[in-house]
Formats: structure tokens, sequence, C-alpha cells
């Protein structure tokens, strides 16, 4: 099965458990490092989620795969926060991350730039606005491959 079926039908089978209980699915992924496999489900909730909790659904999705697994290798399950610097994924994460420092990728060159990191200030769904510095970057979201929360030293 593809990497992509074994995300959506993952996602599929832990989504109502994880709104049921008020938690959040951030991301789902499934990747080879090393000679190993890890199916890495990635989880918040308002206010953060503690490694009790992870358990918790670690069980229930681990339940769930022993029923009708759509991974055929060996793999390692982990359940885990997204961390300090979570990724943001739906358009509904970079609305949420309005007002806080940012890391955002393009694929394509923008103001000279593929690479931007500054305080979120605006997200029309269509644009996201950079402020770095005394700079304001207008970022249109179709051609943005990845964007993240930054930690600020």
């Amino acid at each position: 099965m593809s990497t992509s079926k074994i995300k959506s039908a993952v996602e599929e089978m832990v989504t109502p458990f994880l709104s049921d209980n008020g938690f959040e699915l951030v991301d789902v992924e499934y990747v080879k490092e090393g000679s190993n496999f890890f199916l890495r489900v990635f989880v918040d909730k308002e206010g953060g989620i503690d490694i009790d909790e992870c358990g918790r659904i670690s069980e229930y999705l681990s339940d769930k795969l022993d029923e009708n697994d759509p991974v055929t290798d060996a793999y390692f399950l982990e359940v885990s926060s997204p961390g300090a610097e979570r990724p943001l994924k739906k358009p509904e994460d970079v609305k949420k991350a309005v007002g806080k420092q940012v890391f955002i990728t393009t694929y394509e060159p923008i103001d000279g730039s593929k690479e931007f990191e500054g305080k979120l200030v605006d997200f029309t769904g269509e644009e996201l606005v950079v402020e770095a510095g005394k700079k304001k970057h207008t970022l249109p979201y179709a051609k943005v491959a990845s964007a993240r929360l930054a930690i600020v030293f």
C-alpha cells in the first residue's frame, strides 16, 4: 500500500477517537529510517498533550491496527506531540499561528528567497504576510512548501 493510502487509513481510524476526546490530529508519517519503518502520529490539544494521553491514543490505535492494519511491513508505532516547532499543515493551523513566529519555505523564490522566518502578521486563506525585521513578505499560500512554528532564542 502506498504511503499516502497508509496515512489516509490511519487518519480514518484515529480521527473519531481523537475528536471524541478533545484531541487534534496534526500529522501522520510513515517513514523508513535505516532498516526500520516508523508509523508516527502527531497529536495535540488546547494547552498541550502529555505522555499519558499519548499512551491512551497509542493503545487505542494499536488495537485498531491489530483489527485492520494497512501496513504490511514490520514497523514501530509512535504517538507524540508535534513539539514546539509544530508543523502548520492545514489552513486552520496557519490561521491559529497569526501573531506567532514562523518558518516558511516556498516552492520557488519570492523576493529573492525560498525561506522566510519572522512573525506571521496575517493570513487571508490565499496569502500569508510574514514580517522579518522591518520588511514584510507577502507569500501566496499555494506556493508554500512547508510551514512551522519557530522558536526564537
